[in-house]
């Protein structure tokens, strides 16, 4: 066996890495989750319908005018995607994002999803009050991903909050728009004018978030916007 290979079983033996989604041993090879954990996540698989049969495309409609509306994970309360969202988010663990972001961006690029036609990715950002509290934005790790696996550029600041908003965990539906409706904004037009902006974050519930986000790129310029999550749960 190569001496990489035996110092890196030996690292192990010491320190032996757990799997984000189960906490049982990773075997070499796995990055963070484990192959049982990744066979086992329910993927949305919107990506391979067309747009006017995606469930999450119509959620937009008559809204807000989206080329692509796409979700890796279906988001299921007490299930194994809402653990690894809650250890990414609040556990100190960006990695799953990145993680996620490669795999989910491998997948697109493998059907002719956003590779060729994405010209800038941008990640839902937090206020820098929040962001100073948690020390990281956990859909900066998604956006890094998918960038990598595209080979897209991404921008941690391409959007801006300019309010401090209370979580939208408990919102209806007007609740949530009215929370975000005025909170974004973009930090350099010239970045986004003409660009077809590719706006990634954790969850999408109703949408609201996306939506403001979508808004204020479109009206800064930018040629089309694009939207991708980890995860979307059901209405």
């Amino acid at each position: 066996m190569p001496l990489p290979a035996l110092l890196t079983d030996f690292v192990s033996l010491l320190f032996p890495q757990l799997c984000l989604g189960c906490s049982d041993l990773l075997a070499r090879g796995e990055d963070h989750i484990c192959t049982s954990c990744r066979a086992q996540l329910p993927f949305t698989d919107y990506h391979l319908l067309p747009e006017t049969e995606n469930p999450l495309a119509r959620r937009f409609w008559g809204k807000v005018p989206v080329q692509h509306a796409l979700s890796y994970l279906r988001f299921l309360r007490r299930g194994r995607v809402q653990h690894l969202l809650h250890q990414l988010k609040y556990r100190n663990q960006p990695e799953i994002g990145r993680v996620l972001g490669c795999w989910y961006g491998a997948e697109l690029a493998r059907n002719g999803l956003l590779a060729h036609d994405v010209d800038l990715i941008a990640p839902v950002p937090l206020h820098p009050r929040k962001l100073a509290k948690r020390g990281y934005n956990q859909t900066d790790s998604f956006a890094q991903g998918l960038a990598d696996s595209l080979q897209v550029p991404w921008q941690a600041e391409a959007l801006r909050r300019l309010e401090h908003t209370v979580s939208q965990t408990r919102k209806n539906r007007v609740q949530r728009w009215e929370n975000v409706a005025e909170v974004f904004a973009v930090a350099k037009p010239a970045e986004v004018a003409g660009k077809h902006v590719l706006v990634v974050d954790d969850v999408l519930t109703t949408g609201a978030t996306l939506e403001a986000c979508t808004l204020v790129l479109l009206a800064a310029g930018a040629r089309a916007v694009s939207i991708a999550t980890i995860a979307c749960a059901d209405r």
